[in-house]
């Protein structure tokens, strides 16, 4: 088992990599990493060692699929507090806060009823927007969209939404309000990230399929109109049985948000 709560969790580098392979075999933390080279000379990318691996009989295996590893057993990835007692105008829950061993961030688990069950859990991976979530902002749809799942949930009387710390699709809370600066100008959502110089979409649901792991959750019915958050709680090892659409009335400040949310990030959207 891994001893340390960093590795590939911490930093995706190929020294990590090989350190968490080391203690996965129950063996020392030391490892030999090197550098493979086409034959001209210039670094081999995957499709060349897929390529490699397969003319030598070798295995070969990616960061990625170490850390869904880790993520999978929650092994040093998040640790609980106790919950407390959480009414809502919404109705009564149960919140449960994480931190992350990783960084210390803390992530937060908002449910009502027997979580692990055989049933599979109505379930919101919800990421955090202080502007549309406390202020009401209407450049969005997000502060809607979370009490919308709550009152799913208190209806069904089982349930939960998993509030990540990932503002802004994971370029934090200053970086989003300079994205809007550039929305302010023309730019959309998309390329208001990429031109900050950030990915469209930052964000990671590794930490959630840990707490969900940790849960003893392996089956939902997921809130969203994300197909990319479906398979990526997937890649993470929670079958998503069922995808439910959880869509908000337009408004005239949000209507080139969705848009965007639609066309560029193909979100399951019924737009006129």
């Amino acid at each position: 088992m891994i001893a340390e709560k960093g590795g590939v969790l911490k930093r995706q580098g190929h020294t990590e990599a090989a350190v968490d392979l080391a203690l996965m075999a129950d063996s020392k933390p030391v490892a030999y990493i090197c550098e493979t080279l086409n034959l001209d000379g210039t670094m081999a990318r995957l499709p060349q060692l897929k390529q490699l691996a397969q003319q030598l009989d070798l295995t070969l295996i990616t960061i990625q699929e170490i850390i869904a590893y880790r993520y999978s057993l929650n092994e040093n990835a998040v640790t609980a507090i106790d919950p407390v007692k959480m009414p809502t105008k919404e109705g009564n829950f149960s919140l449960t806060g994480y931190v992350s061993t990783t960084d210390d961030q803390t992530q937060l688990l908002l449910s009502k009823g027997e979580l692990s069950s055989e049933q599979p859990l109505l379930l919101r991976v919800h990421s955090e927007c202080f502007t549309g979530d406390i202020l009401g902002s209407k450049r969005c749809d997000c502060g809607e969209q979370l009490h919308k799942a709550m009152k799913k949930i208190q209806k069904e009387g089982r349930g939960a939404v998993l509030y990540l710390r990932q503002e802004g699709r994971g370029i934090g809370l200053l970086n989003k309000l300079k994205a809007y600066k550039l929305q302010e100008i023309g730019y959309d959502t998309y390329d208001a990230n990429v031109k900050l110089g950030f990915e469209p979409d930052e964000r990671d649901y590794g930490i959630a399929a840990a707490i969900l792991h940790d849960q003893k959750i392996k089956r939902v019915r997921l809130m969203t109109n994300n197909p990319a958050k479906v398979k990526a709680l997937a890649d993470y090892g929670i079958e998503v049985v069922e995808q439910v659409p959880l869509e908000t009335e337009p408004q005239a400040e949000n209507i080139k948000y969705l848009r965007t949310k639609k066309d560029k990030f193909h979100h399951e959207l019924h737009l006129i």
